[in-house]
């Protein structure tokens, strides 16, 4: 079962990581909403990669660090599909 705590600090944690790969990827200013959505993705699609290769992350430093791999992994696929 997931607590509340948790799932705001993984909401937090999304937001982050999709703002990160936003300015990383030139996205230019993005919503709050938006910023979630890529994180949130991104840390499955990221987790999904990097477990592919045997690698994986054990601090929030880590997670956040395939998060936002994962969510600039998601930009570029939605830019290449929506263009």
């Amino acid at each position: 079962m997931i607590n509340l705590t948790n799932l705001i600090i993984g909401l937090l944690l999304g937001a982050l990581a999709g703002f990160i790969a936003g300015k990383i990827m030139g996205s230019g200013t993005s919503s709050l909403l938006k910023n979630i959505i890529f994180g949130v993705l991104g840390s499955f699609v990221g987790g999904l990669v990097f477990g592919l290769v045997g690698l994986g992350a054990n601090n929030l430093i880590g997670s956040l660090l395939i998060s936002v791999v994962g969510a600039c992994i998601c930009i570029a696929v939605g830019r290449v599909l929506f263009k």
